[in-house]
């Protein structure tokens, strides 16, 4: 016992001169486990390194040679806890694993995700996919047996492994440009439906996110779904207001999150094994694609993001300024994250209107110009679109108007596309394919190396064969331009992607109600009612103002400056200032270069000083078996060391702990 309290006090000692020692040294701080290890092998080295170097002292050695040993000693011991430090830093780096404290709260959470992983591993090679997913075989390259079979295995195995790969495979349907077509069509077959969950864990929800239970929140509560979907279902309520208005509250599946985060990592894990084992994973940049997926699911759990969708949405200009569309009106006091409460709109879904449309007699041809002009004027003109037109997310109500629901898929584009896409609807309009390859050029992403010639022929034969007069807008169309686009390595963002879903999903919804209606007909119309009103000239009379406003400043300075100039020229007195390292970061980061450099070049020049000194015969003995000259030799190689190691830690972490 008397021996262990010894070594602990020992180690306790020797941690009060170790820490601020090796933190003073290597410039860094470590974790107290990695001290605590240092210091105990200093420790260790410290009596067996003394008896070692110093062998019998002679009898007439002076104290000053003395106390040098002696540092040199306990400096050395030190050197062996600074070299593993830098080794355990370079071999396992700070915060590569997990905390203690945290070790045992993630062990369960680690084995489940290892158990999800390898059931859908499992769920792939069962339904074929082994070998896609090791790299001897390439999506795209079968015969169309061949494709069929793969989109059939794939759809199989997505909708086996459950919510979050089904709505992967949703997502995966609508990139024509990354996967085959035959492939999306199949994938979009895909249904996001499920069994509702028992009203009590509904109950507990809504308690949980509002405070109060439902009985207490809203007038009445219908127990029974209005309907039921992967991620969250639907009920019908009255508010307790004075009049009381009919709403739909949308709860989110209890513990749904959790699953949809642990299969999200596994999506991510299956994207870097494709895109590290496989040729096609990398052409194709499925590592971006679950990032962006990952994105698009985590905003689809969190019903604020949704709630905004529909404020911005009714706010737009395509849909305030029409009494055709209604956007439900949203209750913010009885909404959160997990509850979303809006307006209850009364009609049937557009898929099935098509009989009470002709009963009510209404004219099916207009309700799809408005359907059609709203998408068109959110995309170019709001750009804030929805993203998901399908016919489910469309109600003709009672009184002849179209009510939209379900934004928790939004679009949004920036203004320098939105004016792309405008000049893409004019270059339509005028049927001039050199306009529409340059607005295309300016949509997508082009390499670095382009055919322009060939791809405005492309797009001219585009143009003739799809968008012609009577033309159907249909699948056909856009996997012609998909094929226009890969062919020429054009990157699409995923925004741009989603209108191209957008627009083709608004072709089969309006199909529904209206079959032959002309959707190229009506763009060149909208292109001509609203985008061409920026060519008026009042409205090139505003803009012209607004940019003359703005350069005014600019101009009425710009004399007395050019003047300036030319009489500093003429007098020889021109010069130019350039302030070389101006941002502080720069001026940080070759400070912290030369300062590692500089450590490089006192380091390599004590050890080769040390080098010379140990090989330097006689001198005065300090002991019998080191002479002075060895001794300074030996300090001069412990500088060498702690400088370099020094160096070698700055290299494997940077000071604020991140790796270089």
């Amino acid at each position: 016992m008397d021996v262990v309290i010894f070594g602990l006090i020992s180690i306790g000692i020797f941690m009060a001169i170790f820490v601020p020692v090796s933190q003073r040294l290597l410039g860094v701080r470590f974790g107290l486990v990695r001290m605590v290890i240092g210091a105990a092998l200093t420790l260790a080295v410290f009596s067996p390194l003394m008896n070692a170097l110093a062998g019998p002292p002679p009898v007439d050695i002076s104290t000053g040679a003395a106390m040098s040993f002696l540092a040199l000693t306990a400096v050395c011991s030190v050197l062996s806890g600074l070299v593993f430090l830098v080794l355990s830093e370079a071999l396992v780096p700070t915060g590569s694993l997990p905390r203690a404290r945290d070790l045992r709260r993630d062990l369960a959470g680690r084995v489940a995700r290892t158990r999800r992983y390898l059931q859908i591993l499992r769920i792939a090679v069962r339904h074929g996919l082994g070998p896609y997913l090791r790299g001897r075989r390439r999506p795209g390259r079968e015969n169309a047996a061949g494709q069929a079979e793969l989109a059939r295995s794939l759809r199989l195995a997505l909708d086996e492994a459950g919510v979050t790969f089904v709505k992967l495979g949703q997502v995966l349907s609508t990139r024509s440009d990354v996967i085959p077509p035959s492939v999306a069509t199949e994938l979009s077959r895909l249904q996001d439906q499920a069994s509702p969950t028992p009203w009590p864990q509904i109950e507990q929800v809504i308690t949980e996110e509002l405070g109060a239970p439902p009985h207490q929140v809203y007038a009445d509560f219908d127990t029974k779904p209005l309907a039921a979907a992967s991620v969250a279902q639907v009920h019908t309520a009255r508010l307790r207001t004075p009049d009381s208005p009919s709403v739909v509250v949308k709860v989110q599946r209890p513990g749904i999150a959790s699953i949809v985060e642990r299969d999200l990592d596994i999506v991510r894990r299956l994207a870097r094994l494709l895109e590290r084992n496989t040729d096609w994973g990398r052409s194709m940049g499925v590592r971006v694609l679950a990032d962006g997926f990952a994105e698009a699911m985590r905003e689809e759990l969190d019903f604020t993001v949704e709630a905004g969708n529909m404020t911005a949405v009714a706010a737009g200009q395509s849909v305030a300024s029409t009494n055709e569309l209604v956007v439900p009106e949203l209750y913010p006091q009885q909404s959160t994250h997990r509850v979303l409460t809006m307006q209850r709109l009364d009609g049937i879904g557009l898929g099935g209107a098509a009989t009470a449309i002709a009963e009510r007699g209404l004219d099916a041809a207009r309700l799809g110009r408005v359907l059609f002009d709203c998408l068109l004027g959110q995309v170019a003109i709001d750009g804030v679109f929805h993203a998901d037109p399908h016919p489910g997310n469309f109600l003709l109500l009672t009184d002849g108007r179209i009510g939209m629901l379900d934004l928790g898929s939004v679009g949004r584009l920036d203004p320098a596309t939105r004016e792309a896409l405008q000049r893409f609807l004019l270059a339509i309009d005028h049927g001039d394919p050199v306009a529409a390859t340059d607005a295309l050029l300016e949509i997508v992403y082009r390499p670095d190396v382009i055919d322009e010639r060939s791809l405005e022929r492309a797009v001219g034969q585009f143009m003739t064969r799809h968008l012609a007069a009577g033309v159907s807008l249909g699948p056909a169309m856009f996997n012609d331009l998909f094929k226009i686009i890969t062919t020429h390595e054009l990157g699409v963002p995923p925004e741009v992607a989603a209108v191209f879903r957008a627009l083709a999903t608004i072709e089969g919804t309006i199909s529904r109600i209206s079959p032959g209606f002309d959707l190229v007909a009506a763009s060149r119309q909208f292109a001509a009612a609203h985008v061409t009103d920026r060519l008026a000239p009042e409205a090139l009379r505003r803009t012209a103002t607004e940019e003359l406003a703005t350069l005014l400043p600019m101009l009425r300075r710009l004399p007395r400056r050019i003047d300036r100039i030319a009489a500093a020229a003429e007098s020889g007195r021109l010069g130019l200032n350039v302030r070389l390292l101006a941002d502080d970061r720069d001026r940080r980061h070759i400070t912290g270069l030369l300062h590692q450099t500089l450590l490089a070049i006192l380091g390599a020049t004590a050890g080769l000083m040390a080098v010379l000194l140990l090989g330097t015969p006689g001198g005065p003995q300090v002991t019998t078996s080191m002479s002075l000259f060895q001794l300074f030799g030996y300090n001069l190689l412990v500088i060498c060391a702690v400088l370099v190691l020094r160096v070698l830690v700055l290299v494997f972490r940077l000071p604020d702990g991140r790796r270089t």
